[in-house]
């Protein structure tokens, strides 16, 4: 599948949303060309920050080998301080397919020129 370029989107919400896709899709070439090279990323199911697209990468190889996790976006809230916080509900399962979270998280994302540059994970 052909990756989109950042500049494609016509919003922050597309964008956000184009890298939720690629994530569900297990899709990471198209998730981290939406990210910048110094992104930082929560290690959500093991603690801790990655930084730039390729620790992104070894993290998520991780993650997909011992659950299944799958997010889908429920609303965008803009922040003051020009973040956005994505309303999301996550599914989580272990790799034989029971359930282990299902719930109704938040995504805060920083973007810079048009980039995701963070995320952290925050109650909702």
């Amino acid at each position: 599948m052909p990756t989109t370029p950042p500049d494609q989107y016509s919003s922050q919400a597309d964008l956000l949303r184009a890298a939720y896709a690629a994530f569900n899709a297990r899709d990471m070439d198209a998730a981290l060309v939406l990210m910048t090279t110094d992104v930082a990323w929560p290690r959500a199911f093991k603690g801790g920050f990655v930084r730039g697209p390729e620790e992104v990468r070894a993290y998520w190889t991780e993650q997909w080998s011992e659950i299944d996790p799958h997010v889908e976006t429920m609303a965008f809230h803009p922040e003051d301080d020009g973040r956005i916080l994505v309303e999301v509900h996550q599914v989580v399962r272990d790799m034989a397919g029971t359930l282990l979270a299902d719930e109704r998280v938040g995504h805060r994302f920083t973007l810079e020129q048009g980039l995701i540059q963070g995320m952290e994970v925050c109650s909702f």
